[in-house]
């Protein structure tokens, strides 16, 4: 079985002592193809020297984070396009909007948003979209530029089955992670009514460690819980989870 995690940090300072064990463990657990998103520019080397050590497994997004939208956004911006030009990126990630922590910069991450997803058309690669406490913000600038060129991932779904269904409706795959096993993380109620075509599996490790290891540092290697949860939910065998969602994986990427 070949297992997919969309979405890793595996260049987090959380894995500085065992970075290269954590991602052979992953490895060993099936967890083959790993791909790794882009914060700011303070992080674009420790992104390379993970995927130049793992070449085969280890692919890379190119964008700005949104709570990393500050002042010097655009700054920031025109070294995100510049690395984009480079082709050595599968997606513009992970952009978006967050207003969970902070509303401060709330025009700028619009700004932000809305022309990575504009670069991504023009370049036709696929964006890995972050939302928190910011669905009707996020919606509002998909519709504006929704097309035939807009595709990619909606990285760790948390929202309402209305809220999949829209987001499904831009093209967009809805990235499952470690909520989809907590007790109160709601969408496992309602994912079986989503067709398994629109899924993907994440991590967002070191981030959101499914059960039984939330609270913990999450890795890559437990994007397997994921899955197991899903054949759960879905009453599928594993093996095939692992197949629909890592084809669907493969669609979206490009590798």
């Amino acid at each position: 079985m070949i297992f997919t995690d969309t979405h890793t940090h595996l260049n987090s300072e959380q894995f500085d002592e065992d970075r290269a064990a954590m991602i052979k463990r992953a490895i060993k657990a099936g967890v083959t193809r790993m791909f790794v998103p882009s914060v700011d520019s303070e992080y674009t080397e420790s992104m390379f020297q993970v995927a130049e050590a793992f070449p085969e497994h280890v692919h890379l997004m190119m964008g700005v984070h949104p709570t990393h939208i500050k002042e010097n956004y655009k700054e920031e911006l025109a070294m995100a396009r510049e690395w984009l030009e480079t082709g050595k990126f599968v997606a513009v990630g992970e952009i978006g909007i967050d207003l969970y922590w902070d509303d401060t910069y709330i025009n700028e991450q619009k700004d932000a948003f809305r022309t990575q997803v504009q670069w991504a058309k023009e370049l036709k690669l696929p964006i890995n979209i972050h939302c928190r406490n910011a669905f009707k913000e996020v919606f509002a600038i998909l519709e504006e530029e929704q097309s035939p060129e807009l595709f990619g991932i909606f990285h760790c779904f948390t929202g309402t089955l209305q809220d999949a269904k829209k987001a499904i409706g831009y093209n967009l795959k809805l990235g499952i992670g470690g909520v989809a096993t907590f007790k109160n993380g709601k969408i496992d109620k309602f994912l079986a009514e989503i067709p398994l075509a629109h899924i993907v599996l994440e991590t967002d490790a070191p981030y959101l460690a499914p059960t039984p290891f939330r609270g913990k540092r999450n890795e890559s290697m437990y994007t397997v819980q994921v899955a197991e949860k899903l054949a759960t939910i879905y009453q599928k065998p594993l093996d095939e989870i692992a197949a629909i969602t890592t084809q669907n994986s493969k669609d979206i990427y490009g590798v």
